[in-house]
């Protein structure tokens, strides 16, 4: 009965099932078949070469990835820029979700939210010259110049040349880019509350910061959960494209995270095991965290992942 059940539940829901079909193969050809590659990670490996036919070398590549002091400093780079994301993107975006549902003109509403959605559509290379040219020294430099004229500063800060700004700036750089974007699940999420909530509470005498306090994030709570859940599972996925063309040569030690040490000192130097294991250790722990963020929600009662 239980197949019978399982079937018959399969062949009415037969459209969606062809639907995903294109997905589910999409899904296995790139990101479960390359999984097969991780086995250089084990070997020294050599273009050309079969991969079973590889020199073995075990565990060498992950002794050597941990013994690289450059190694140490990527990873600290890559926690301090994702944990810097991570908070502005969720303060940003719950606070633009809920004061863009509190405006009562619906034309100033679509405004705002098309100038914030614009960002994310342009590419990282055209994002990262605005934020060049608005930080030069030069008359360009709007940020720069603004500063002078409110008298915040004597002189021009070069403000690419000196690492200890380059976290700041990529942090108002992802929230200027994404921030439209990511606002657009927590407003889906504010129209799913019952409007009948809202009116208790304003019979109650309620005021709209009240309101918002404990109707609209209570009710948006379970989606807060699940979206920390899923973010935290890619702590150490801080990005690439930001990172590449807003860092140099002076930045190198606050601009460079994981994905470049890859670039940097395995595929650049041909050392593809290298660079695999690093990409290994990133999964690894991707999914550690994935999974003990997930327990922790189930752990105090909160909607989880899976």
């Amino acid at each position: 009965m239980s197949r019978k059940s399982w079937m018959g539940r399969l062949m009415d829901q037969r459209t969606l099932v062809l639907m995903s079909v294109p997905f589910v193969i999409w899904l296995f050809v790139f990101r479960y078949l390359p999984i097969w590659g991780w086995t250089i990670a084990f070997q020294h490996y050599r273009p050309g070469t079969k991969l079973w036919e590889q020199e073995w070398t075990g565990w060498d590549n992950f002794r050597l990835l941990f013994r690289e002091e450059a190694f140490y400093l990527v990873m600290r780079n890559t926690l301090a820029m994702s944990l810097i994301n991570l908070a502005l993107g969720f303060a940003t975006a719950i606070t633009l979700a809920v004061l863009l549902n509190e405006l009562r003109s619906v034309l100033f509403k679509r405004v705002v939210q098309t100038i914030s959605y614009l960002p994310h559509f342009i590419s990282w290379v055209v994002a990262s010259s605005i934020i060049v040219t608005a930080l030069s020294t030069d008359g360009s430099g709007i940020v720069n110049l603004i500063l002078l004229k409110l008298g915040l500063i004597n002189e021009p800060i070069l403000w690419l040349a000196e690492g200890k700004y380059f976290w700041g700036i990529l942090g108002v750089s992802e929230v200027w880019k994404n921030v439209g974007w990511n606002t657009i699940i927590y407003l889906a999420a504010i129209t799913a509350i019952d409007p009948a909530q809202y009116e208790a509470a304003e019979i109650d005498g309620a005021n709209r910061l009240q309101r918002i306090l404990y109707v609209t994030l209570p009710g948006l709570k379970p989606i807060i959960v699940l979206l920390m859940i899923m973010n935290i599972g890619n702590i150490l996925e801080s990005g690439f494209e930001p990172q590449y063309l807003l860092g140099n040569g002076l930045t190198a030690d606050y601009s460079d995270n994981l994905d470049i040490f890859v670039l940097k000192y395995g595929i650049a130097m041909g050392n593809f095991s290298f660079a695999t294991a690093a990409g290994v250790f990133k999964t690894v722990i991707s999914i550690a965290l994935l999974f003990g963020a997930n327990h922790m929600a189930k752990r105090f009662g909160q909607d989880r992942l899976f």
